[in-house]
């Protein structure tokens, strides 16, 4: 029996998988792409408590050489928390699952922000006044709506997002994640900043591998295997991956072998 997040998964992709760990690919062939909130990071109750242990930023810098730059993060923060958690690394990132995009060269490119955004989070900030472990976090082209304080208000999060990107449509999709429902702009996600990766060099021509822990980086896993790469979930629950890592501490370790792996 699958738990209730299969629904959010896309029809013949909620399988469980056998939970293999991925071996250490060669890292002159692929494209790798990282998440971080659970990926990089451990996840904790409020997301500015979360940390990249220094010797994860240090692994990252020698597997951005070895991958030749090849290496982008694929978060839902906004960019200027990813250089802020990442620093002194300044890595190419797609952030807001893709509506801000900064290329090898430093370039950024951001999706238009929805016209209804602010009366949106207005709406929203009304309709959760008052319930307490529940709160909303800005993302610049989105909201979040938090509720890891108060599990049991998880049906009325959802209802009240759904209710306010219905009252937007088409401008917003909601994405479900761990104790948290999201509106993000309609039509972005991260399959859509891999692909766009994936037609620039050092990108192109190499095999896409995404890492990734929540329902957000499903679009990611399936992007990667439609351009014959596959996808690592980090943690538990049903994903479209192919292989299995248990936490951040595994991934750095997988990372810290393919950051020292001899090139072919």
């Amino acid at each position: 029996m699958h738990s209730k997040q299969d629904a959010y998964l896309p029809r013949s992709e909620a399988l469980s998988h056998s939970g293999q760990e991925p071996a250490v690919p060669h890292p002159g062939r692929i494209a790798l792409f990282l998440d971080l909130d659970g990926t990089l990071a451990a996840i904790q109750p409020d997301p500015d408590l979360v940390m990249v242990p220094p010797a994860t930023i240090e692994v990252l810098r020698r597997v951005e050489q070895a991958l030749d730059g090849a290496l982008a993060i694929l978060s839902g923060r906004p960019g200027i928390d990813l250089d802020r958690l990442l620093h002194p690394l300044l890595l190419p990132h797609a952030a807001g699952h893709g509506a801000e995009r900064r290329d090898r060269h430093g370039v950024v490119v951001q999706a238009p922000v929805a016209p209804g955004l602010g009366a949106a989070r207005a709406q929203l900030r009304q309709r959760v006044a008052g319930w307490q472990g529940v709160w909303i976090e800005p993302k610049g082209h989105g909201l979040a709506v938090h509720y890891r304080a108060a599990p049991g208000m998880a049906a009325r999060v959802e209802s009240a997002v759904r209710e306010t990107a219905a009252r937007h449509a088409p401008a917003f999709d909601v994405q479900p994640g761990k104790m948290v429902f999201e509106l993000r702009p309609h039509g972005i996600d991260k399959g859509s900043a891999l692909r766009a990766f994936m037609r620039e060099a050092p990108y192109a021509g190499r095999v896409p591998v995404m890492v990734g822990d929540d329902l957000t980086d499903e679009a990611g896993f399936i992007a990667a295997r439609e351009a014959g790469g596959y996808g690592i979930k980090i943690g538990a629950g049903p994903s479209s991956a192919m292989w299995r890592l248990p936490g951040p501490d595994a991934l750095a370790d997988w990372l810290r072998r393919l950051g020292s792996a001899p090139t072919p």
